[in-house]
Parts: C-alpha cells; structure tokens; sequence
C-alpha cells in the first residue's frame, strides 16, 4: 500500500512538498521555497521532515520557486538522484535558481552587516551558486505525454498545465503486487483566457487527487474586460504624453503583457515608440519561450507566425531589451513615449524601483499593476492609494496614475478549477485541497460538495494510504 506525506503547501501556497513512499521507493513531490512573512520564510532553514538519503528520485511540475526553489538546498544536504520535470522547466530552472542563489547571498550578506554591529554569530546563505549548478545536473527533462519509469514500480507522465511554460499536472502511476494506482497532483493549473500557452489538459481517472487552491475562493476578472481596459490605459497615456510603467513577474506574466502589447501593435492602437523590458532575468526567461513555441496554443501561435524567425519581438517591433545597468540607467532620460517593463512584480526591489524614483512624481506617468499584490508589498501600498513611495531612503510622492488590471492573473479561478475536476470520471477519485489560503480552499470545498465531491483538506505532514 501506498503512503502520502503532506509537508508544504499545506497551510498556505508556497513551500509545495509531498512524500510518495511504497515498499521499494520513496519519491519526493516538489521541493517548494516558503515565501512571504518572515516567519513562513523561516521555514526554509529548517531540516527537511524526511531521510534525504532514501530518496529515489524527485519529481517537479513547474519551475516556480515556491515549487522549486529548496531544490539547491536539498543537493547541498546530500541528495544526489535524479530530478524528472518536463524539458522547458529545466530551462527555466538554471534561471530562477542561479537568481534565488544570488538574491539568498545578498540577503545573508544584510542580514551579517547588522549581525556584526550588535556581535550576534553570522549566518550562511540558504544555498549557493554551486549547489545550484549540482542541482542542474541532477535535472532530466522529458516531454508531455510520454510515461517513462522513474524506478521500479513508479511511472510517471506530464501533462500540460498551462500556468507557465513547461508547467504540468503530474500523473504517477504506482503498481505493487500487481495492482496499478493513480497519483495525480494538479500542478498549478493555468486561466484559460490567459495568452500563449494552452488550456490546461484533461485529466479523467485517478486514485487519490491533489488539486491547487490558490483562487478557490473567487473567479478572476473576464479578460475581455481587462483588455479594454488595457487598451483604453495604452491610448491614455499615448495622448498625454507620460511613460507607463509596469511592475511584472519574470516568468509568464512579462511574455502575456508583451503579446498583449503586440496585439495592440498589430492594431494600430500602440502610439508608444518604444516599450523596454528591463530585466536581465525576464529578458532570459522570454528568449526559453520563444524556443518553445511548439507548446503555444494555436490562435496565439498563428498570430505569432510559424516560421522558426517569429517571436515576440517580431509581433512586437518596438520591443527592446535593457540588459545592463548603463542601460537602464539611459531609460530615465526618456520623458514621455516609452512604456518600460520591469521587476520585480510586487516593487519589492529591483529596477522598477528606480524607474518609479524618476517617473511616479510625474502627473502625465501611469503605473499599471498586473500581477497579485501581498500585504505589506510596495506595490500593494500603490495600490491602496498610498501617496507616497518609500525607496533608497527618498519619498517619492505619487502623482501618476496607478491602475490595477485583475484578469492576467496565470491561475484558473474557482469556476475554471471546478470545470477541470468535472472531467474526472465517476467513482471520484479521494480528492486532496492544497497550494491555497485556508478560505480559499473552504470555500472550494463548498462548492465541490455541492458537485458531488467529498474533498478534504490535509493538515502539514499528515500521512494517508491509497
């Protein structure tokens, strides 16, 4: 009999683990970094809640860190197995990890500053450079849809999630005593009406289930809505002159923005001379979609082109990268016209911090927030109204206009997340909520009840048997 031990993404949406052990293996089920409040991230220094040297193999759905991102850290403690993701993830990977690394070292690097001012013993980075580079030759990419074995009696399958690129919904199949059972973990399932990449797929048979939670509790904006909105904002600042600026996360919401722009372009609506992306890390993260357009959906890709030559930035011809610091820095000379796309997504540092310091004093300037905003954030204090910004110990008062689109968020709302279980076939499979705020996935499970669904909801390192 199979056992399954819930250890992240139990109580809230990052730190995703789960332990699949049988009697001949044990497989380990994401490896998550716990991200926000200072006491979740605390949890990162923690020991893992397993013998690392009896794991088999890992298994990842998606390259997100609060997926992903403890991986390095795993290596560093002494795992040296394989980690099976499908093959965009492990492109992705050698970004967001190298970058976690670094941001890890500065943090450690404050954190010591003030640690030797008041004789407290210093403290090591969660992981380094070089434990992520062990980390990316355990990495082994496959395609969707292929099963392949990972070790005896455990067979696993990828299916397209259509949350970010490469993203999957993972099936495992576990076959002891002869006997064939399905694992199935939802990944982080993607909005349907998101641009790009497709829907995600159908899954219709398993055993046990574990399905995200994360907008269980709401359905996003209709997106036609959002793009009007987009436009009108677009045309807005075209007529009175100002820059836009747009805070965006580096991976899926930075390339959807683009080809949004893009279609706005190829309509004549775009006045703009220019729009920047600057961000080094986004600018890499978009070069890895463009050599996997094979897995775009077929409107979006068709509007892109076929030919090999096609990408963003020939849909977008105004495009333009800033990839060092001079030219950034250059950006702020440009009074009016330009639109510039920049991280990091909730304003809590990187460039777009400098771009606000020379842009948000300005009454002809728009910032335009795309992308979910946490408490305590920067960029949810814009949000709220605040009329002052607070970087590099300046204040910037706020006299742009700040506007808040809510309909590119990359994850399925509640009705997209119901529709997707409703393809399951009856007997129900034993359903698990997890990767959701405690509302969120009570009021799912509200909703599932009244479907014909008993889901239950796992508390951290619960064990169940299937």
């Amino acid at each position: 009999m199979a056992k399954l031990t819930f250890h992240g993404a139990i109580e809230g949406v990052t730190g995703s683990s789960y332990l699949l052990e049988t009697a001949t293996a044990k497989i380990l089920l994401e490896c998550g970094l716990y991200q926000g409040r200072r006491e979740e991230e605390k949890q990162n220094d923690n020991d893992f809640p397993f013998n690392i040297g009896e794991l088999d193999a890992v298994v990842l759905s998606h390259g997100h860190l609060d997926h992903s991102g403890r991986l390095p850290k795993l290596s560093a403690d002494g795992y040296k197995g394989p980690i099976y993701m499908t093959n965009p993830t492990a492109e992705l990977l050698e970004v967001l990890l190298k970058d976690s690394a670094s941001l890890q070292r500065s943090d450690a690097e404050w954190e010591n500053k003030r640690r030797r001012r008041s004789g407290k013993d210093l403290i090591e980075p969660l992981y380094t450079a070089e434990d992520v580079e062990e980390t990316l030759t355990q990495c082994v990419g496959n395609c969707y849809g292929k099963r392949i074995s990972i070790v005896e009696g455990i067979d696993v399958c990828f299916r397209d999630a259509g949350h970010i690129l490469g993203s999957s919904i993972v099936e495992m199949f576990i076959t002891e005593g002869g006997t064939e059972k399905k694992l199935v973990f939802s990944g982080d399932l993607g909005n349907s009406y998101a641009a790009l990449l497709s829907d995600p797929e159908v899954v219709e048979e398993a055993d046990v289930l574990l399905l995200e939670s994360t907008y269980g509790d709401r359905n996003h904006r209709p997106m036609d809505e959002t793009l009007e909105e987009f436009e009108d904002i677009i045309v807005e600042a075209s007529k009175n002159g100002g820059n836009i600026l747009i805070p965006s996360f580096a991976v899926g919401r930075t390339q959807e923005i683009i080809f949004r722009l893009g279609q706005l372009y190829q309509k004549g609506k775009l006045k703009q001379q220019a729009v920047f992306l600057d961000s080094p890390m986004a600018i890499a993260v978009t070069e890895i979609y463009h050599r996997y357009q094979n897995v775009y959906n077929t409107e979006d890709a068709a509007a892109l082109g076929q030919s090999k030559k096609s990408s963003l930035h020939t849909f977008l011809p105004v495009l333009r990268y800033s990839t060092s610091t001079a030219e950034s820095m250059a950006l702020n000379r440009i009074e009016s016209g330009a639109i510039i796309i920049a991280g990091s997504g909730m304003c809590t540092g990187g460039r777009i911090r400098h771009h606000f310091k020379h842009n948000l004093w300005k009454r002809n300037a728009h910032v335009i927030i795309v992308g979910y905003q946490a408490n305590g954030t920067p960029g949810r204090a814009l949000v709220d109204g605040s009329t002052v910004f607070r970087t590099g110990g300046e204040e910037i008062f706020v006299r742009a206009a700040i506007h808040t689109l809510g309909g590119f968020s990359a994850h399925a709302g509640q009705s997209q997340l119901l529709d997707w279980v409703s393809n399951f076939k009856k007997p129900h499979p034993r359903l698990f909520l997890v990767h959701g705020e405690n509302n969120a996935k009570i009021a799912l499970q509200k909703h599932l009840a009244s479907a014909g669904w008993s889901a239950e909801i796992p508390t951290k390192n619960q064990s169940i048997s299937f």
